[in-house]
């Protein structure tokens, strides 16, 4: 029989212009959007850790985060 110990999962996330936006407004909403994101995980008390977060040239952002997987036990992941 075996049982998970721990168990976490690590996304990489790019948050992308929409083309149909000007500049100013797509960078302005992709902002929204990564705050947006960061406030689901903390209202659904998802156990995470944000390892980075990178804005790009063309000013999307590339968001690195380790969370809990499907209420596992996290073990030493997120310390």
């Amino acid at each position: 029989m075996k049982r998970i110990q721990s168990a976490c999962i690590c996304q990489t996330l790019h948050f992308q212009l929409k083309e149909e936006l000007g500049h100013a407004g797509a960078v302005r909403q992709v902002q929204e959007e990564v705050a947006q994101y960061k406030r689901t995980l903390e209202r659904n008390h998802t156990r995470c850790r944000i390892v980075g977060e990178t804005p790009q040239d063309d000013g999307s952002i590339v968001l690195q985060v380790i969370k809990q997987y499907n209420g596992a036990p996290v073990g030493s992941y997120l310390d």
